[in-house]
Protein backbone atom coordinates (compact mmCIF):
# COMPACT_ATOMS: atom_id res chain seq x y z
CA UNK A 1 0.00 0.00 0.00
CA UNK A 2 3.17 2.46 0.60
CA UNK A 3 4.64 1.46 -2.77
CA UNK A 4 0.87 2.28 -4.34
CA UNK A 5 0.96 5.39 -2.80
CA UNK A 6 3.94 7.07 -2.61
CA UNK A 7 3.70 5.71 -6.67
CA UNK A 8 0.69 8.14 -6.48
CA UNK A 9 1.85 10.98 -5.29
CA UNK A 10 4.99 10.78 -6.42
CA UNK A 11 7.17 10.23 -3.37
CA UNK A 12 10.01 8.44 -3.09
CA UNK A 13 10.09 4.64 -2.37
CA UNK A 14 13.43 3.20 -2.49
CA UNK A 15 12.73 -0.71 -2.61
CA UNK A 16 16.69 -2.01 -1.56
CA UNK A 17 15.42 -4.71 1.01
CA UNK A 18 16.70 -5.41 4.33
CA UNK A 19 18.96 -7.67 6.34
CA UNK A 20 18.03 -8.88 9.69
CA UNK A 21 21.60 -10.36 11.34
CA UNK A 22 21.71 -12.25 14.40
CA UNK A 23 25.54 -12.31 16.04
CA UNK A 24 24.72 -14.68 18.76
CA UNK A 25 23.33 -18.20 18.47
CA UNK A 26 20.12 -17.55 20.52
CA UNK A 27 19.39 -15.16 17.43
CA UNK A 28 19.65 -17.84 15.22
CA UNK A 29 16.24 -19.68 16.73
CA UNK A 30 14.66 -15.99 16.74
CA UNK A 31 15.08 -15.89 13.14
CA UNK A 32 13.49 -18.11 12.59
CA UNK A 33 10.36 -17.36 13.87
CA UNK A 34 10.53 -14.32 11.82
CA UNK A 35 10.94 -16.09 8.84
CA UNK A 36 7.40 -18.28 10.24
CA UNK A 37 6.04 -14.82 10.43
CA UNK A 38 7.05 -13.56 7.46
CA UNK A 39 5.59 -16.30 5.04
CA UNK A 40 2.39 -16.46 7.50
CA UNK A 41 1.96 -12.80 6.27
CA UNK A 42 2.34 -13.69 2.41
CA UNK A 43 5.75 -13.60 1.75
CA UNK A 44 7.03 -16.02 -0.69
CA UNK A 45 10.65 -17.73 -0.43
CA UNK A 46 11.86 -15.93 -3.18
CA UNK A 47 11.13 -12.63 -1.48
CA UNK A 48 12.14 -13.79 2.09
CA UNK A 49 15.82 -16.16 2.44
CA UNK A 50 17.82 -17.21 5.29
CA UNK A 51 21.23 -16.56 4.83
CA UNK A 52 24.09 -18.12 6.16
CA UNK A 53 27.40 -15.85 7.20
CA UNK A 54 29.30 -16.66 4.22
CA UNK A 55 26.06 -15.67 2.16
CA UNK A 56 25.79 -12.88 3.67
CA UNK A 57 29.34 -11.77 3.30
CA UNK A 58 28.73 -12.24 -0.37
CA UNK A 59 25.89 -10.02 -0.59
CA UNK A 60 27.24 -7.13 2.42
CA UNK A 61 30.85 -7.90 2.64
CA UNK A 62 31.76 -5.85 5.56
CA UNK A 63 28.58 -7.25 7.76
CA UNK A 64 29.76 -9.94 10.11
CA UNK A 65 27.28 -12.32 11.69
CA UNK A 66 26.35 -15.64 12.37
CA UNK A 67 23.58 -15.82 9.95
CA UNK A 68 20.96 -13.38 8.75
CA UNK A 69 17.26 -13.09 6.77
CA UNK A 70 17.25 -11.44 3.62
CA UNK A 71 13.96 -9.44 3.05
CA UNK A 72 13.80 -7.91 -0.60
CA UNK A 73 10.25 -6.36 -0.40
CA UNK A 74 11.61 -3.71 2.16
CA UNK A 75 11.88 -0.20 1.11
CA UNK A 76 12.22 3.35 2.86
CA UNK A 77 10.69 6.25 2.56
CA UNK A 78 9.52 9.60 3.66
CA UNK A 79 7.07 9.55 6.43
CA UNK A 80 6.85 13.06 6.77
CA UNK A 81 5.76 13.67 3.67
CA UNK A 82 3.33 10.66 3.64
CA UNK A 83 2.12 12.48 6.71
CA UNK A 84 1.45 15.67 4.68
CA UNK A 85 -0.32 14.39 1.73
CA UNK A 86 -2.59 12.36 4.00
CA UNK A 87 -3.90 15.36 5.95
CA UNK A 88 -4.26 17.08 1.87
CA UNK A 89 -6.34 14.18 1.00
CA UNK A 90 -8.47 14.24 4.17
CA UNK A 91 -8.97 17.78 3.21
CA UNK A 92 -10.00 17.05 0.10
CA UNK A 93 -12.68 14.99 1.13
CA UNK A 94 -13.78 17.74 3.29
CA UNK A 95 -12.20 16.79 6.32
CA UNK A 96 -10.62 19.44 9.01
CA UNK A 97 -7.50 19.41 10.24
CA UNK A 98 -6.44 21.36 13.95
CA UNK A 99 -3.13 21.65 14.60
CA UNK A 100 -1.42 22.68 17.74
CA UNK A 101 -4.66 21.76 19.95
CA UNK A 102 -4.20 19.46 22.46
CA UNK A 103 -7.61 17.54 24.14
CA UNK A 104 -8.13 20.01 27.53
CA UNK A 105 -11.73 17.49 28.26
CA UNK A 106 -14.02 15.04 26.35
CA UNK A 107 -17.55 15.02 27.94
CA UNK A 108 -19.64 11.90 27.08
CA UNK A 109 -23.01 12.71 26.58
CA UNK A 110 -26.00 10.72 27.79
CA UNK A 111 -28.75 11.27 25.26
CA UNK A 112 -30.56 9.10 22.70
CA UNK A 113 -30.26 11.87 19.58
CA UNK A 114 -27.86 14.55 18.96
CA UNK A 115 -23.86 14.42 19.23
CA UNK A 116 -22.84 12.04 22.26
CA UNK A 117 -19.37 13.15 22.56
CA UNK A 118 -17.64 17.12 22.95
CA UNK A 119 -14.41 17.81 23.01
CA UNK A 120 -12.90 20.86 24.59
CA UNK A 121 -9.40 21.50 23.46
CA UNK A 122 -6.68 24.12 24.47
CA UNK A 123 -7.18 26.76 21.58
CA UNK A 124 -10.69 27.16 22.77
CA UNK A 125 -12.48 25.14 20.17
CA UNK A 126 -15.15 22.64 20.83
CA UNK A 127 -15.36 19.88 18.64
CA UNK A 128 -18.98 17.86 18.39
CA UNK A 129 -19.24 14.22 17.60
CA UNK A 130 -21.18 11.16 17.43
CA UNK A 131 -18.03 8.58 16.93
CA UNK A 132 -14.63 9.63 17.75
CA UNK A 133 -11.53 7.28 16.94
CA UNK A 134 -8.60 7.92 19.52
CA UNK A 135 -5.11 7.62 17.55
CA UNK A 136 -3.25 9.62 20.03
CA UNK A 137 -0.27 7.66 20.65
CA UNK A 138 1.05 8.72 23.63
CA UNK A 139 -1.92 10.35 24.88
CA UNK A 140 -4.02 7.52 23.99
CA UNK A 141 -4.21 5.88 27.10
CA UNK A 142 -5.29 8.61 28.88
CA UNK A 143 -7.89 10.26 26.49
CA UNK A 144 -9.20 6.50 27.07
CA UNK A 145 -9.16 6.90 30.97
CA UNK A 146 -11.17 9.95 30.84
CA UNK A 147 -14.10 8.55 29.19
CA UNK A 148 -13.70 5.19 31.76
CA UNK A 149 -11.87 2.57 29.11
CA UNK A 150 -8.65 1.05 29.08
CA UNK A 151 -8.76 0.99 32.65
CA UNK A 152 -6.74 -2.25 33.24
CA UNK A 153 -3.91 -0.44 31.12
CA UNK A 154 -1.25 1.89 31.80
CA UNK A 155 1.30 3.12 29.43
CA UNK A 156 5.45 4.10 29.92
CA UNK A 157 7.34 6.12 27.34
CA UNK A 158 11.02 5.34 25.35
CA UNK A 159 12.99 8.00 23.14
CA UNK A 160 14.63 6.03 20.80
CA UNK A 161 17.91 8.33 19.68
CA UNK A 162 20.18 8.04 16.27
CA UNK A 163 23.54 8.93 15.31
CA UNK A 164 24.22 10.23 11.50
CA UNK A 165 26.81 8.29 10.26
CA UNK A 166 29.39 10.64 8.40
CA UNK A 167 29.91 10.03 4.49
CA UNK A 168 32.49 8.37 4.60
CA UNK A 169 30.66 5.35 5.56
CA UNK A 170 27.82 6.11 3.14
CA UNK A 171 29.27 2.79 1.21
CA UNK A 172 29.68 0.41 3.84
CA UNK A 173 26.69 -0.89 2.94
CA UNK A 174 23.88 -0.73 0.10
CA UNK A 175 20.92 -2.01 2.28
CA UNK A 176 19.63 -1.36 5.92
CA UNK A 177 21.12 -4.13 8.55
CA UNK A 178 18.99 -5.03 11.34
CA UNK A 179 20.06 -7.11 14.72
CA UNK A 180 17.75 -9.37 16.21
CA UNK A 181 17.24 -8.05 20.02
CA UNK A 182 19.05 -9.75 22.71
CA UNK A 183 15.98 -8.80 24.80
CA UNK A 184 13.04 -10.11 23.11
CA UNK A 185 10.28 -9.90 25.72
CA UNK A 186 11.07 -6.09 26.18
CA UNK A 187 10.47 -3.29 24.20
CA UNK A 188 14.08 -2.50 23.50
CA UNK A 189 15.49 -3.12 19.82
CA UNK A 190 18.96 -2.89 19.69
CA UNK A 191 20.64 -0.52 17.00
CA UNK A 192 20.39 -0.95 13.77
CA UNK A 193 22.23 0.45 10.51
CA UNK A 194 19.19 2.42 8.50
CA UNK A 195 19.67 3.36 5.41
CA UNK A 196 16.90 6.37 4.70
CA UNK A 197 14.97 7.31 1.37
CA UNK A 198 17.18 10.53 0.89
CA UNK A 199 20.42 8.25 1.15
CA UNK A 200 21.45 9.37 4.80
CA UNK A 201 23.06 6.33 7.38
CA UNK A 202 21.98 6.07 10.61
CA UNK A 203 22.56 4.16 13.49
CA UNK A 204 19.51 3.72 16.42
CA UNK A 205 17.35 3.12 17.63
CA UNK A 206 17.95 3.01 21.59
CA UNK A 207 15.42 2.58 23.64
CA UNK A 208 15.58 5.49 26.83
CA UNK A 209 12.97 5.60 29.48
CA UNK A 210 11.18 8.72 29.91
CA UNK A 211 7.64 9.95 31.15
CA UNK A 212 6.23 12.14 28.52
CA UNK A 213 5.03 11.40 24.91
CA UNK A 214 7.30 14.99 24.37
CA UNK A 215 10.42 14.65 26.36
CA UNK A 216 12.88 14.94 23.82
CA UNK A 217 15.06 17.15 26.48
CA UNK A 218 16.06 15.63 30.16
CA UNK A 219 14.43 19.10 32.09
CA UNK A 220 11.11 17.95 30.43
CA UNK A 221 11.71 14.10 31.06
CA UNK A 222 12.46 15.21 35.14
CA UNK A 223 9.62 17.19 35.17
CA UNK A 224 7.38 14.20 34.47
CA UNK A 225 9.16 11.98 36.34
CA UNK A 226 6.73 12.15 39.93
CA UNK A 227 3.51 12.50 38.07
CA UNK A 228 4.38 9.53 35.97
CA UNK A 229 5.38 7.35 39.52
CA UNK A 230 2.66 7.89 41.18
CA UNK A 231 0.25 7.17 38.30
CA UNK A 232 1.90 4.02 37.97
CA UNK A 233 1.54 2.56 41.37
CA UNK A 234 -2.19 1.72 41.58
CA UNK A 235 -1.10 -0.10 38.07
CA UNK A 236 0.87 -3.36 37.34
CA UNK A 237 3.38 -1.21 35.73
CA UNK A 238 4.58 -0.39 39.50
CA UNK A 239 6.40 -4.19 38.87
CA UNK A 240 8.17 -3.09 36.13
CA UNK A 241 10.18 -0.94 38.19
CA UNK A 242 10.96 -3.29 40.65
CA UNK A 243 12.13 -5.96 37.89
CA UNK A 244 15.85 -6.11 38.31
CA UNK A 245 16.16 -7.50 34.72
CA UNK A 246 14.28 -4.33 33.34
CA UNK A 247 15.99 -1.94 35.93
CA UNK A 248 19.16 -3.43 34.44
CA UNK A 249 18.15 -2.88 30.73
CA UNK A 250 16.95 0.63 31.33
CA UNK A 251 20.39 1.80 32.51
CA UNK A 252 21.73 -0.11 29.57
CA UNK A 253 19.76 2.31 27.47
CA UNK A 254 20.41 5.62 29.31
CA UNK A 255 24.20 4.65 29.11
CA UNK A 256 23.94 4.76 25.54
CA UNK A 257 22.15 7.92 25.27
CA UNK A 258 24.93 9.66 27.30
CA UNK A 259 27.65 7.77 25.14
CA UNK A 260 27.90 8.01 21.71
CA UNK A 261 30.31 5.38 21.89
CA UNK A 262 28.47 3.19 24.27
CA UNK A 263 25.54 3.06 21.55
CA UNK A 264 27.84 2.77 18.19
CA UNK A 265 29.92 -0.22 19.97
CA UNK A 266 26.52 -2.39 19.94
CA UNK A 267 25.98 -1.68 16.08
CA UNK A 268 29.80 -2.96 15.59
CA UNK A 269 28.95 -6.38 16.90
CA UNK A 270 28.11 -6.69 13.05
CA UNK A 271 29.93 -3.83 11.42
CA UNK A 272 33.16 -3.68 13.00
CA UNK A 273 35.14 -0.84 10.96
CA UNK A 274 32.73 1.68 12.71
CA UNK A 275 34.74 4.47 14.64
CA UNK A 276 32.27 6.15 17.20
CA UNK A 277 35.04 9.19 17.13
CA UNK A 278 33.45 9.58 13.66
CA UNK A 279 30.20 10.18 14.20
CA UNK A 280 29.75 13.96 15.52
CA UNK A 281 25.85 14.73 14.55
CA UNK A 282 22.30 13.36 15.96
CA UNK A 283 20.36 12.06 14.19
CA UNK A 284 16.38 11.94 14.16
CA UNK A 285 14.62 10.89 17.29
CA UNK A 286 11.06 9.37 18.40
CA UNK A 287 8.96 9.10 21.11
CA UNK A 288 6.55 5.72 21.38
CA UNK A 289 4.73 4.42 24.39
CA UNK A 290 4.29 0.96 25.68
CA UNK A 291 1.11 -0.34 27.37
CA UNK A 292 1.26 -2.38 30.58
CA UNK A 293 -1.36 -4.81 31.62
CA UNK A 294 -2.45 -5.34 35.02
CA UNK A 295 0.15 -8.62 35.62
CA UNK A 296 3.26 -5.87 34.73
CA UNK A 297 3.67 -7.60 31.03
CA UNK A 298 4.40 -5.51 27.74
CA UNK A 299 1.42 -6.36 25.51
CA UNK A 300 3.21 -6.90 22.63
CA UNK A 301 0.47 -6.26 19.75
CA UNK A 302 -1.80 -4.04 18.75
CA UNK A 303 -5.20 -3.59 20.88
CA UNK A 304 -7.90 -1.94 19.65
CA UNK A 305 -10.77 -1.14 22.48
CA UNK A 306 -13.95 -0.17 20.66
CA UNK A 307 -17.11 1.03 22.08
CA UNK A 308 -19.79 0.43 19.77
CA UNK A 309 -22.14 3.42 20.56
CA UNK A 310 -19.28 6.48 20.34
CA UNK A 311 -15.30 5.32 20.11
CA UNK A 312 -12.67 3.92 19.42
CA UNK A 313 -9.56 3.40 20.88
CA UNK A 314 -6.12 2.46 19.59
CA UNK A 315 -4.04 1.93 22.74
CA UNK A 316 -1.30 0.08 21.74
CA UNK A 317 0.63 0.09 18.30
CA UNK A 318 3.97 -0.03 17.83
CA UNK A 319 5.62 -2.35 15.25
CA UNK A 320 4.99 -2.70 12.68
CA UNK A 321 3.94 1.30 12.94
CA UNK A 322 4.18 3.59 10.02
CA UNK A 323 4.81 0.56 7.68
CA UNK A 324 1.47 -0.96 9.31
CA UNK A 325 -0.36 2.45 9.35
CA UNK A 326 -1.84 2.85 6.30
CA UNK A 327 -4.31 -1.34 6.09
CA UNK A 328 -4.61 -0.49 10.08
CA UNK A 329 -6.21 2.75 9.13
CA UNK A 330 -8.15 0.73 6.42
CA UNK A 331 -9.08 -1.91 8.79
CA UNK A 332 -10.58 0.66 11.24
CA UNK A 333 -12.53 2.40 8.37
CA UNK A 334 -13.97 -1.00 7.11
CA UNK A 335 -15.58 -1.31 10.54
CA UNK A 336 -16.90 1.75 10.48
CA UNK A 337 -18.36 1.92 7.58
CA UNK A 338 -19.80 -1.69 8.36
CA UNK A 339 -21.35 -0.25 11.68
CA UNK A 340 -22.49 3.12 9.88
CA UNK A 341 -20.55 5.43 11.01
CA UNK A 342 -18.57 6.75 8.01
CA UNK A 343 -19.93 6.51 4.81
CA UNK A 344 -17.77 4.98 1.80
CA UNK A 345 -16.34 6.56 -0.90
CA UNK A 346 -16.71 4.57 -4.58
CA UNK A 347 -13.08 2.98 -5.61
CA UNK A 348 -14.83 2.51 -9.04
CA UNK A 349 -15.41 5.88 -9.81
CA UNK A 350 -11.11 6.17 -9.14
CA UNK A 351 -11.63 8.67 -5.94
CA UNK A 352 -9.72 6.71 -4.18
CA UNK A 353 -6.95 4.01 -4.28
CA UNK A 354 -8.28 0.75 -2.59
CA UNK A 355 -11.39 -0.80 -1.39
CA UNK A 356 -11.28 -0.55 2.51
CA UNK A 357 -13.19 -3.77 2.84
CA UNK A 358 -11.60 -5.88 0.47
CA UNK A 359 -8.14 -4.77 2.42
CA UNK A 360 -10.02 -5.34 5.75
CA UNK A 361 -11.20 -8.96 4.29
CA UNK A 362 -7.73 -9.79 3.16
CA UNK A 363 -6.16 -8.86 6.46
CA UNK A 364 -8.58 -11.63 8.10
CA UNK A 365 -7.54 -14.59 6.24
Amino acid sequence: MLKTYCSAKSLPFRQDGVLEVATHDKGIDRLQKYMDWGFANGLSKDELRFLQGDEVARLEPNVKCLGAIFCSRDGSVDYGAITQHLVQDFQGFGGSALFESRVARIIEHDRGTGDKISIDTTKGNTIHANFIVNAAGGNSIDIAHSLGKGKGYTDIHFRGEYWLAPKQYYDLTKISVYSVPKYPDYPFLDPHWIIRADGRREIGPNAVLVFSPYAYSWGTNMEFVVPKFLESLPTGARRIFFDKQFLSLVFREIRSSLSKSAMIERVKEFLPQLNPKLFTQRGTAGIRASLIDKDGKFVPDTLIVRDDNSQLHILNYNSPGATGALPTGANIAAQLIQAGFAKSTSYDEGKVLWDVSEISDSMKT
